[in-house]
């Protein structure tokens, strides 16, 4: 019992000291940069600390299979936290998040995620989601790419769930190819609900990138499940 205590009030110390040392400085280079690249690799530096001070290993295999300069749309599945923090340290390209439009109204902090590129959304409304994930890729630096959990949210029981169709709409809506990544590991680090840590290791698997060219909406249920059934043969329950 105490040493999950210690772990909870030492996790939530460094969150919470980070985001102190690291609002302004990212919040700044939000609001000061036309393209919020330099706010992402901030963000980079508030990652590291956390998976640091939790004895955390984040490892990539088939980073090479990623085109620098080219735009993705990322879909990966969501187990934990901590998958956010591999993401962000490991991928090692400019890419942005797609947010509930409720964040945007945050003072200060949510106009610099505005300021920055990420792709707000109104998640009880279809039709309108679709709409503002369009506008928001028109708003994106070239070569920036966007990040979609698929599943909506993280997993509770360490399925990979079924996927949603936002994301893949958008790349068959703007010919972008699929970058498909498997997150192995999270859920044993944080669970889904847990502020209790477990030291250890955090995999990322890049798949090769699926080209939608040609792909119409007609074809959405073909295209997820085979970005789906990608994502479950490199991941490791």
């Amino acid at each position: 019992m105490f040493m999950r205590i210690f772990k909870i009030l030492w996790l939530s110390l460094w969150a919470v000291l980070a985001t102190i040392v690291m609002f302004l400085p990212i919040t700044g280079a939000a609001i000061l940069s036309s393209t919020g690249n330099m706010a992402f690799n901030l963000s980079k530096v508030w990652a590291w600390v956390l998976l640091i001070v939790t004895g955390v290993r984040p490892v990539i295999k088939g980073r090479e299979k990623i085109k620098k300069g080219r735009s993705y749309i990322i879909i990966s599945n969501h187990q934990s936290q901590y998958d956010i923090l591999a993401l962000v340290t490991k991928l090692g390209i400019q890419f942005r998040w797609i947010i509930k439009k409720e964040l945007r109204k945050a003072p200060l902090f949510g106009y610099a995620l505005y300021a920055s590129k990420n792709i707000f959304i109104d998640r009880s409304d279809t039709k309108q989601s679709i709409e503002s994930i369009n506008e928001g890729l028109k708003r994106l630096p070239p070569g920036t790419s966007v990040m979609v959990f698929a599943e909506g949210t993280r997993s509770p029981d360490g399925e990979i769930h079924p996927f949603k169709k936002g994301g893949f709409i958008m790349a068959i809506d703007n010919s972008l190819p699929i970058l498909p990544v498997s997150v192995s590991g999270g859920r044993k680090i944080l669970p889904k609900g847990s502020l209790v840590f477990s030291p250890g290791p955090i995999e990322v698997v890049v798949a090769d990138p699926i080209d939608t060219t040609g792909y119409t909406r007609k074809d959405l249920e073909e295209l997820m499940q085979r970005t789906r059934d990608t994502v479950i043969a490199n991941f490791r329950k």
